[in-house]
């Protein structure tokens, strides 16, 4: 088993969204219930549907009970701060746009490009880990070769 690096943030949303999915749960055996209830489960298509929302939903809570325990939380102390990894907030230029872009990176759970975390292993995010401020760091994403420079790193 390979041990999912995480932020301390994203270790608590990836509890509170088994809690969510643990709750949906008994409303989906309820479901099941009242669908049985209605008789004949041949030609029962709510009964139908409930099962197989019953069936995702339990793979989806062992997907994330699995995670959760995979996961360790990245302290800060344990990070050299002058390179980007893990938990680093990473201001960079693109070479040939000449754009500045700002990146959080993430463990894969918690990205969100909405929100400005990319996965750590993301191309993007692969190129960036342990380069320093002045760094080029080159993706290689499906348009080519992006070619980055490291302007800032915070965490």
């Amino acid at each position: 088993m390979d041990t999912l690096y995480v932020s301390r943030d994203g270790l608590e949303k990836m509890k509170a969204e088994l809690a969510e999915m643990k709750d949906r749960r008994m409303k989906v055996a309820a479901a099941i219930e009242h669908a049985r209830s209605l008789g004949d489960l041949k030609e029962n298509a709510e009964y139908h549907s409930a099962k197989e929302e019953q069936a995702m939903l339990h793979a989806k809570i062992k997907d994330a009970e699995d995670k959760i325990a995979r996961s360790e939380v990245l302290e800060d102390q344990d990070i050299d701060t002058s390179k980007a990894y893990l938990g680093a907030t990473v201001r960079v230029k693109n070479g040939k746009t000449k754009k500045e872009m700002t990146y959080t990176l993430v463990s894969p759970v918690e990205a969100d490009m909405a929100a400005g975390k990319i996965s750590v292993q993301s191309p993007v995010g692969k190129a960036l880990v342990g380069h320093a401020v002045g760094d080029k760091a080159v993706a290689k994403v499906p348009a080519g070769d992006l070619t980055l420079t490291i302007l800032e790193i915070t965490y």
